[in-house]
């Protein structure tokens, strides 16, 4: 099982209360542009529509540029495939004040691709300057250390 694409901000920007693992309906030549690893994650979300879930403002680049067809969208919603017992699940959460879906990592599993999609909360800005603090006192201490 290999990451082909990451969202290491949303660690950052939100608090993950739990994790789902989901298909993705995709083109050959899209499948064929992500194990490239040329996928981007960041700014994206998953939202309901008519009751099936959609990864929205992923952004996947054309596997051939110049042979791409005129009317390929790199950042096209793109539908998620989960059980209903899933999507009934999710979708009661993501009804509650302030918790919503964001992609965390697409990876390979066997042949398929797989995402991995998060159940988050948002973090306050004091949350994230004590991160920022503590990610600089780690890494003081380990020059500290070294020397």
């Amino acid at each position: 099982m290999s990451v082909l694409a990451e969202n290491r901000k949303a660690y950052f920007d939100y608090e993950i209360l739990e994790k789902f693992e989901a298909g993705l309906v995709l083109s050959g030549a899209e499948v064929k542009s992500i194990r490239g690893g040329r996928m981007n994650l960041v700014g994206s979300y998953v939202n309901f529509h008519n009751g099936e879930p959609y990864l929205i403002g992923a952004s996947i680049a054309p596997y051939q540029p110049k042979n791409q067809p005129s009317d390929y969208d790199p950042s096209r919603t793109r539908k998620l495939l989960l059980n209903k017992k899933e999507i009934d699940y999710i979708s009661g959460k993501t009804k509650q004040k302030g918790l919503t879906l964001i992609p965390l990592r697409v990876y390979n599993k066997g042949r398929r691709i797989k995402i991995e999609i998060g159940l988050a909360r948002g973090k306050k800005q004091y949350d994230k300057r004590a991160a920022i603090s503590k990610r600089e006192t780690a890494r003081k201490i380990e020059y500290e250390l070294k020397q």
